[in-house]
């Protein structure tokens, strides 16, 4: 049996030859690397740290290259061992390696699939952190429910990729669950691969909250947007807005429910609404809500000038309910099924515990080269 598991690892690490090679390709190492001679030249001229915005985004940029070439590097070093520790094996019939290689080979498809998934991202906006809206929709006490599931369902997601977020809004349900919630996902790439949820996710299961026990769907709307630097010009008129105040609630602090810090902008032309209660100030609030409000139409723009100059895929048009971008089926079955890619995943439970990310790299696939999750080679 032993013997029957190495020879399956083996040749499942001699198919990903060809991946790796396409990684290393779209890497391109080399340019990296006179890329980050370049920018280290750069930070040894005089005055250089006198500019503290330019000096930060050096450092990203040089913590980025650097990451990406010491990733691969790890990537190529643990293909290696994993061979070596198969011919030790099986040159001295030593069967007690053989789950020590099948934990290096889990964690090394894991990391491969990163990796490949990080290839694809090569639009503009991929590296940033990302902001992400859930809302309640149709459905009541049933949605506000769902609403806090796919909240936990993105946490857990967050935590697994090593990544932080931050609650911006929050609105709890009249009953249970959610109604809104507004967060912030820092760490690298966030937007890149967290666009891929931007859509209506539509839930089928019975309902708990429903005394006959009968099966209900609901709809929670999930909008993703760049949190973008401050030099992106977004021009926005004063007069197209309406600023209100509110008293912020649930956690944040001691000064919640105190002062009507919190703040809610709406955006008449667009009718865009944006609202920010977790700062310590009004002023604090009003400056992220801002910041909000001009990502938004910022996308707004880009999806425009899209469907103007392109045939768009549909995965951000049409947002509203009933045009579910992605099912889960709780009951009489389990399943998750994106209905653009038609990526299906039979364990609906570990999604919801934050394992999405064969659901991202199918969208990234699909978005990149047209193919489906049944078309791929």
């Amino acid at each position: 049996m032993a013997i029957v598991e190495l020879d399956r690892i083996r040749t499942e690490l001699s198919d990903c030859d060809k991946t790796m090679a396409r990684i290393k390709k779209s890497l391109d190492l080399e340019g990296k690397q006179r890329r980050i001679e370049e920018t280290e030249a750069i930070m040894e001229e005089p005055g250089f740290w006198d500019d503290v915005e330019k000096s930060t985004r050096a450092m990203g940029e040089l913590k980025s290259l650097k990451g990406a070439i010491e990733g691969y590097n790890s990537l190529e070093k643990s293909y290696e061992e994993i061979n070596i520790l198969i011919d030790m094996a099986n040159e001295e019939h030593d069967e007690s390696l053989v789950p020590e290689i099948k934990e290096e080979f889990d964690a090394f498809m894991e990391k491969l699939d990163e990796m490949r998934m990080n290839t694809l991202l090569s639009e503009e906006y991929d590296s940033k952190d990302a902001i992400v809206k859930l809302n309640a929709g149709a459905g009541g006490t049933e949605a506000c429910d769902w609403c806090s599931m796919l909240y936990r369902m993105y946490t857990r997601w967050i935590e697994k990729r090593g990544f932080t977020s931050e609650v911006i809004d929050y609105l709890d349900g009249d009953e249970a669950g959610i109604k809104s919630v507004t967060f912030e996902v820092h760490g690298e790439n966030a937007y890149g691969l967290l666009k891929s949820e931007h859509g209506v996710h539509r839930l089928v299961r019975i309902s708990p909250f429903n005394a006959a026990g009968k099966r209900q769907t609901s709809f929670v709307s999930c909008d993703v947007m760049p949190e973008l630097e401050d030099d992106v010009e977004v021009e926005v008129n004063d007069d197209d807005l309406r600023i209100d105040t509110y008293r912020a609630s649930g956690a944040g602090g001691q000064h919640i429910n105190k002062t009507s810090s919190a703040i809610r902008i709406t955006h008449e032309p667009t009718g865009i609404v944006v609202q920010c209660q977790n700062e310590r100030s009004q002023h604090q609030n009003k400056e992220k809500a801002m910041q909000m409000l001009k990502a938004r139409l910022f996308m707004l723009k880009q999806q425009e000038t899209a469907e103007k100059t392109s045939d768009i895929r549909g995965d951000v048009k049409d947002i509203n309910f009933g045009n579910q971008i992605r099912s889960y089926v709780l009951q009489p079955y389990t399943m998750v099924k994106d209905h653009r890619t038609d990526k299906e995943v039979g364990n609906a439970a570990s999604v919801l515990d934050g394992n999405i990310d064969s659901l991202i790299g199918a969208y990234l696939i699909w978005k990149s080269t047209g193919k489906k999750a049944n078309e791929e080679a």
